[in-house]
């Protein structure tokens, strides 16, 4: 790994950081996402389809990302991170003005699988540069990564929804997002780590060992994540805890929680280890499903949302760094494979939740879920013992 050039003066270090190409990376990846939100209904509305047809749209953006994630390890391998993170920033930015117009099932579909998949090759090569940041700079930085994803978010349905609430159209909304991602990646570019390519880098490994522990952990955690997303509010006013109109208080609570302990995850990491985050983290995030599954009232609800947020902030950011530092495979392809199993426990999970909750009801749906975060802490030792 090689900067582009040297630099001695602090601020022109400052300046040309590569942390700051990571972060400002991180926020293209979640502003994108984040834009296409708002637009859901506005398709639906257009396309004049039914919510079926509306599921298998959203998702040919699942699999375009899945698809995509696959072929960005061994891609970066012989290209470097780089050229992977612009074309991928790139591909997002110019595809959101077609998503506000594309005006049929066949258009839209195609553009998301598109869309998905420049998100899903953007997603891959950033950890992979994050990682090297991280590894030339020796402190943790992968949490304050992550937590800029979701600023991102936050930012790109801010900017969407004030865009249309003062008038503006659909389709200038997304171009104010499209001029926004691209002034952001340019300025990525020009600060990203110049990596060397491998050449005679394998296009295929297939994961073994501790790489399959690594990304079955990912699942597990990211699909705690994708179940609180789709599942928590009808799961806080299923007992009446909150009328229907303020079910999505507690995703907001979590998502808070995880912001913030993200924000402040790589100074927790460097001073008491990744065993500990791993360890207290997944036993807090368990303790939170079970403050929010046994509390009947609506303030003990909302205070186990947000112990699942903090808990679970720091812990895919670690299995990224371990992924990044073990030997038993090249570390681009290993990054991919924790990525695309994470992704698709976000893709798959709500999807086996529902079918679980309708054998048992929703509420042992998530005592089961507990049950399998629950692994993470368990497993702890035996997988930071590896770095």
């Amino acid at each position: 790994m090689n900067p582009t050039r040297k630099v001695n003066n602090p601020m022109t270090l400052l300046a040309n950081s590569p942390r700051v190409a990571t972060r400002l990376a991180f926020l293209v990846a979640g502003f994108s996402i984040a834009c296409w939100a708002p637009m859901v209904p506005f398709a639906k509305e257009r396309l004049n389809v039914d919510e079926a047809v509306l599921g298998i749209l959203l998702l040919c953006l699942g699999l375009g990302s899945v698809v995509a994630m696959l072929a960005a390890g061994p891609i970066t391998s012989r290209t470097g991170t780089k050229p992977i993170v612009v074309i991928g920033g790139l591909g997002v930015a110019v595809l959101l003005p077609v998503l506000a117009i594309a005006n049929t099932p066949l258009t839209l579909g195609v553009a998301l699988a598109l869309f998905g998949g420049f998100l899903g090759i953007l997603e891959v090569a950033m950890n992979i540069h994050a990682v090297e940041v991280e590894k030339l700079d020796s402190v943790p930085l992968m949490s304050g990564f992550h937590a800029h994803f979701s600023i991102g978010g936050f930012f790109g349905a801010s900017v969407m929804t004030l865009a249309m609430t003062l008038g503006a159209s659909l389709l200038a909304s997304a171009l104010i997002g499209t001029a926004l991602m691209i002034v952001a990646t340019v300025l990525a570019a020009s600060r990203m780590l110049e990596t060397r390519a491998q050449d005679d880098a394998p296009l295929f490994v297939t994961p073994h060992g501790f790489v399959v522990l690594l990304a079955s952990l990912a699942v597990i955690m990211f699909l705690i994540e994708g179940a609180i997303l789709d599942w928590g509010a009808l799961l806080l006013t299923l007992e009446g805890r909150v009328p229907p109109e303020q079910g999505g208080l507690g995703y907001m609570m979590f998502a808070i929680a995880m912001t913030a302990g993200r924000l402040i995850g790589d100074r927790v990491t460097a001073k008491f280890g990744d065993f500990s985050v791993l360890f207290v983290g997944g036993l807090v995030a368990v303790a939170g499903i079970a403050v929010v599954l046994a509390s009947p009232f609506y303030l003990g609800a909302m205070a186990g949302f947000v112990l699942i947020g903090l808990g679970s902030s720091n812990v895919a950011p670690v299995f990224f760094r371990l992924a990044g530092a073990q030997k038993a495979m090249p570390a681009n392809l290993a990054i991919t494979a924790v990525t695309s199993m994470g992704y698709a426990g976000i893709l798959i999970g709500p999807a086996a939740v529902g079918f679980v909750a309708n054998h048992i009801g929703l509420p042992n749906a998530f005592w089961f879920l507990a049950a399998l975060l629950f692994v993470i802490p368990m497993l702890a030792k035996t997988v930071t013992a590896r770095s």
